[in-house]
C-alpha cells in the first residue's frame, strides 16, 4: 500500500483521482482512509462520502462541482464502488466526470472476487481502472504475505516497548490466521499480558484466540516428533475447554488429508502452492506450507496408515459405548506408532 509520504507527494502534485482495489475489504478500507486523511489534512471540511456499490452520478457531479468554502478542493469518496453495478451509459458518465474534475479530488475503493487465487475484474472494472490510470493514481492492494504480517506484529509490539520474538509471532499467525486487524488486537492483548516485556509462545498458546485447527496441528507435530505424552496432554486441554471429540477428530482428519495431498504432490514434483491451487483451497497457502514441512517426516504409506486409524476413531466415536477420551488417547498412540512405521 502507498505510504503516507507517497500519498502526500501525489496530493502536492494535484493528483485528482485515487483508486484502490483488492480482494480484501480491510485493505481497501485502510487505503481509502489513508488517502482521505492525507487529502483532508489541510482543510477543516469533512470529506463527502457517497456510499453504495453504484452511487448516483448526479450526486457525484453535484459533490465534485461544489466549490469548497475554504478554497481547497473538495474530497469526494466512493468507498465501495462496484463498476459492474453501473450500466454502460452510467459507467461512461462516471469516467467522464472523473476526467473533468476541477474543484474536487475523488477517492474510490472496490473489492473484487478471488478466482483461482487471482483477482477477477470484469470488463466494467477494467474500463474504470484504465480510465483512472490515465488521469490519476491506481493501486491493486495485494494481501500481505506471512513474513510481512510477522514483521507488522513485531513492529507493533516494539512500538509498545515489548519484544515479540519470531517464534511467538509465527505461533500467533498460525493460531489466528491472516486477518491483520485480529492480529493487531491479539498483539496489543499479549503486550499487556507480558507487562510490556517479552511475549512468549507459551503466552500465545495460553491466551491467544482459541483455534481448534491450530491446536490440533500442534498436537500432530508432537505425534510426528514421537511425543505421544505431549500430544495426550494437549488433547486433555482441548477436552477441558469443552471441544467436542468429533470436532477434534474432524480437525485431525483434515490435517492428515493436507499432509497426504502435499506429500502426493511432492512425489509428482509439485510444491505446496501448486497443490493449494489444484485442490481449490481458499485464503492463504500458509497452512499447506506448514503441512509440507510436517509431511517431510512421513512416507505416503505412513500417512495412509494414519488416515486408517482416524477412520476407525471416527467410526468408534459414533458407535461404541467407550469413553471418548480413551478412544482419542488410544488413537493418538496408534498414530505415533503408524507414523514411525511400526
Amino acid at each position: 500500500m502507498a505510504t503516507e509520504a507517497k500519498l502526500r507527494q501525489l496530493a502536492d502534485k494535484g493528483c485528482p483521482v485515487y483508486y484502490f482495489y483488492s480482494t480484501e475489504r480491510y485493505l481497501v478500507r485502510q487505503a481509502v482512509n489513508a488517502a482521505v486523511r492525507v487529502l483532508s489534512a489541510d482543510s477543516d471540511e469533512d470529506a463527502t462520502v457517497l456510499d453504495g456499490a453504484a452511487p448516483e452520478i448526479e450526486g457525484l457531479i453535484m459533490a465534485a462541482g461544489t466549490i469548497s468554502f475554504f478554497g481547497t478542493r473538495r474530497v469526494v469518496v466512493l468507498p465501495e464502488v462496484d463498476p459492474g453495478a453501473y450500466g454502460t451509459k452510467d459507467l461512461d458518465e462516471l469516467c467522464s466526470t472523473l476526467d473533468s474534475l476541477e474543484n474536487a479530488v475523488v477517492v474510490l475503493g472496490s473489492v473484487f472476487p478471488l478466482e483461482r487465487s487471482k483477482l477477477k475484474a470484469g470488463k466494467s472494472a477494467q474500463k474504470l481502472i484504465a480510465q483512472c490510470k490515465v488521469i490519476g493514481y491506481v493501486e491493486e492492494l495485494a494481501k500481505p504475505r506471512p513474513f510481512e504480517l510477522k514483521t507488522m506484529m513485531i513492529d507493533r509490539a516494539k512500538a509498545q516497548g515489548t519484544s515479540l520474538p519470531d517464534g511467538a509471532a509465527a505461533a500467533l499467525l498460525e493460531r489466528c490466521g491472516e486477518d491483520p486487524f485480529l492480529l493487531e488486537n491479539e498483539v496489543d492483548k499479549l503486550c499487556a499480558l507480558s507487562g510490556y516485556q517479552t511475549v512468549t509462545a507459551a503466552m500465545v498458546a495460553d491466551m491467544g484466540t482459541v483455534s481448534l485447527e491450530a491446536d490440533v496441528f500442534e498436537m500432530i507435530r508432537m505425534i510426528t516428533a514421537k511425543n505421544a505424552t505431549g500430544a495426550c496432554k494437549k488433547l486433555q486441554t482441548l477436552l477441558r475447554l469443552q471441544q467436542e471429540p468429533i470436532a477434534i477428530t474432524a480437525a485431525m482428519i483434515g490435517s492428515y488429508v493436507d499432509l497426504y495431498r502435499v506429500k502426493l504432490g511432492a512425489a509428482r514434483k509439485k510444491n505446496y502452492s501448486t497443490v493449494f491451487k489444484d485442490f481449490g483451497y481458499k485464503g492463504s497457502d500458509y497452512r499447506l506450507k506448514r503441512s509440507a514441512e510436517t509431511a517431510s517426516h512421513y512416507t505416503l504409506g505412513q500417512i495412509e496408515a494414519c488416515l486408517r486409524v482416524l477412520l476407525e476413531l471416527d467410526q468408534s466415536l459414533k458407535s461404541q459405548p467407550v469413553e471418548e477420551q480413551i478412544l482419542l488417547e488410544t488413537a493418538l498412540c496408534r498414530l505415533a506408532m503408524a507414523g514411525s512405521g511400526r
